[in-house]
C-alpha cells in the first residue's frame, strides 16, 4: 500500500491547484481542497514516505 498514498496525496494536490487557481484560494472549496490535499501529504509522511516521493527532482523526473 505504499504507492496508492503517493497517488492519493498527488492527486489532491493537483485539485486543490486547479481549484486555487480557478476560484481562488480563499475560496471555501478551494481551501476544502487545500486541507484535504494536507491530510494526504500527512497520511503518506505518516506511513514513512519522504516529501521527495511526492515531489520528485528533475533528474528522477528525468529517470522515469
Amino acid at each position: 500500500m505504499t504507492r496508492p498514498l503517493i497517488d492519493a496525496a498527488r492527486a489532491a494536490q493537483h485539485r486543490a491547484a486547479r481549484a486555487a487557481l480557478a476560484v481562488g484560494p480563499a475560496h471555501p472549496l478551494a481551501r476544502l481542497l487545500l486541507a484535504a490535499a494536507a491530510l494526504a501529504a500527512a497520511a503518506a509522511w505518516e506511513s514513512g514516505h519522504r516529501v521527495t516521493d511526492l515531489h520528485p527532482t528533475r533528474q528522477q523526473q528525468r529517470q522515469r
